[in-house]
């Protein structure tokens, strides 16, 4: 795919506003780890992740996220009665219905002859909203659009964290130390066709999506029966597979990303991974034969946002001048599913 006329206005974005360090955790976990021997340090040595961010407890979902897009329109001073679609992508959402992206078009002010719904496509939701709208406003129907997400880790940690105290072995651990990368935070993406002002900004030259669903079953989370009565949230990962055959994939993805933009790997000049941890960005750009020094990380400190950890990157990046002018870049997304969807940016 790609696209002649649609341009990043902006990424607006809001931190959750509480750290929680890994030895937090740790330190919560404290009984399970001595029964099972586990030296202090695990989460930070095997994830790289010192830190993370959690909303206070009983924070809408939606007020990240109109927050967040309330930023990426004052940036660029877009009035909400030119925004042609509202785009909710995030994995957490307000309610089953109605769309979450309707409580954030309320509070911006968008009404009338605009698309405003939600999709969800594990950690590739923004991107594939960014697509959805991209499409849009080439094909002419708009000239801008918006797509928005906020997550949350606090409640699926807490209630983690209760099931290892509860029942602590090995196996748990295991399938849930992905849980304990997560973090929280929101983060907003405008596109338009460029029509709003000269001022220049980053132009989206387009993409490439591969999947591979018959791994839809090494990362899940969802609601599980724990009585007659009650369904609870769950959260287990195969991060060993996952790695494995994420990388596999975001390699065929590279390739063909590169082919369809005639760009080689020696003309990126910078890229915008997904934020998992360390073992896996330092396993992909040695598969993809992307320098680390043309890469820009946030998990060290944000840990794994879903949704929203390569808009919140790609706009820190830019705000601390790791991307410039000219430069071409890669957003590289990875989600469960198998999905990877990779998009060509000149900045």
């Amino acid at each position: 795919m790609k696209y002649s006329r649609v341009y990043i206005e902006s990424v607006g974005y809001e931190l959750a506003p509480i750290v929680v360090t890994s030895t937090e955790l740790e330190n919560r976990l404290k009984p399970m780890y001595e029964k099972l021997r586990i030296s202090p340090g695990q989460l930070e040595t095997l994830t790289g992740i010192r830190e993370r961010r959690w909303w206070k407890p009983d924070t809408p979902i939606s007020q990240g996220a109109i927050a967040a897009a309330k930023k990426s329109l004052q940036e660029r001073d877009i009035s909400p009665k030119d925004i042609g679609a509202v785009i909710y992508a995030g994995v957490c959402r307000e309610h089953f219905e109605p769309a979450t992206a309707c409580q954030v078009a309320a509070a911006l002010g968008v009404r009338g002859v605009a698309a405003v719904y939600d999709i969800s496509n594990a950690c590739l939701g923004i991107l594939n909203g960014v697509l959805d709208i991209a499409n849009r406003i080439e094909l002419g129907q708009i000239r801008a659009g918006i797509v928005v997400a906020c997550e949350s880790s606090r409640e699926i940690n807490e209630i983690t964290i209760k099931k290892m105290l509860d029942n602590p072995s090995m196996e748990l651990f295991t399938k849930s130390l992905a849980t304990f990368t997560g973090g929280s935070g929101a983060a907003a993406v405008l596109l338009t066709d460029g029509s709003f002002s000269p001022s220049r900004r980053p132009k989206l030259l387009g993409g490439v999506n591969i999947a591979a669903p018959e791994h839809h079953t090494l990362c899940r989370w969802g609601l599980r029966p724990d009585s007659a009565e009650n369904n609870v949230p769950y959260m287990e990962t195969d991060a060993v597979a996952v790695m494995k055959y994420g990388v596999e994939l975001g390699k065929k993805t590279w390739d063909a990303m590169l082919k369809e933009l005639n760009l080689t790997t020696e003309r990126v000049n910078k890229v915008i991974c997904h934020q998992v941890g360390d073992a896996h960005q330092k396993l992909i750009l040695q598969t993809l034969g992307v320098p680390p020094e043309k890469d820009f990380t946030t998990y060290e400190f944000l840990g794994n946002m879903g949704t929203v950890s390569l808009p919140v990157t790609a706009a820190l990046a830019n705000e601390r001048d790791a991307l410039l002018p000219g430069d071409i870049v890669g957003f590289l997304g990875i989600g469960s599913g198998l999905n990877c969807l990779m998009l060509g940016i000149k900045w």
